[in-house]
């Protein structure tokens, strides 16, 4: 069981430049688990690409139609209170709080290419590279 955040499902599904090892990730273990926020901000990946003419309408909506097939059996909503104290504690924002309660509730690390958020939980978060090494 991985948890992952938005990031490592973009690089899965989209080419990216850790898409080579999001990929080996998922093919070692496919049960992903993250926050319902998950697919929200991947929507909103989806239509800047969109406005942007990298992908077109078809293409994003396969690629959120099969994260939607990933992902759902893995969405775990988080309380928000804890998602402020964890947001307060690691003094991140809300939106990257959520992806660290789940990573605490399973008992795991959250799987980020998100430097920042790594330096700030540490111990909740791991890099795809560690994750693969494990």
């Amino acid at each position: 069981m991985q948890v992952v955040d938005t990031n490592i499902v973009v690089n899965l599904l989209m080419e990216g430049p850790y898409s080579d090892p999001a990929r080996a990730l998922y093919a070692r273990d496919p049960d992903w688990q993250s926050e319902p926020l998950l697919l929200i901000e991947l929507t909103n990946v989806l239509a800047t690409v969109v406005r942007k003419l990298a992908y077109t309408l078809d293409d994003a909506t396969a690629i959120l139609n099969n994260a939607q097939r990933i992902m759902a059996p893995g969405l775990r909503r988080v309380a928000d209170h804890d998602v402020l104290n964890a947001a307060a504690h690691f003094g991140v924002t809300g939106y990257d709080a959520r992806f660290l309660v789940v990573a605490r509730a399973i008992g795991t690390r959250l799987v980020t290419e998100d430097a920042k958020l790594r330096r700030a939980a540490p111990d909740l978060t791991c890099s795809l590279a560690e994750a693969l090494a494990h």
